[in-house]
């Protein structure tokens, strides 16, 4: 039997403001880098249990960028 495949490590990004610039604050870059890899990590779960309950993966890849991109911005200004 193989060994379970490690999933590639999460390259964190360097945090921009609507304006471009970077942001500075390290409280606010650990929140969102620790936000990113929960959200990785649920993922992963996630796509695992699809695979071993016999779920196309293609499929269950391509529902997680659907739920990505229908993601609503509530602070979106008019």
């Amino acid at each position: 039997m193989s060994a379970r495949r490690q999933p590639h490590k999460l390259v964190l990004p360097t945090w921009r403001t609507p304006e471009g610039e970077a942001v500075s604050c390290l409280e606010k870059i650990k929140v969102l880098n620790e936000n990113l890899e929960e959200i990785r990590d649920l993922a992963q779960e996630a796509l695992e249990d699809a695979v071993l309950m016999g779920a196309d993966e293609a499929q269950f890849r391509a529902v997680l960028h659907e739920i990505a991109e229908g993601l609503a911005n509530p602070y979106k200004k008019p």
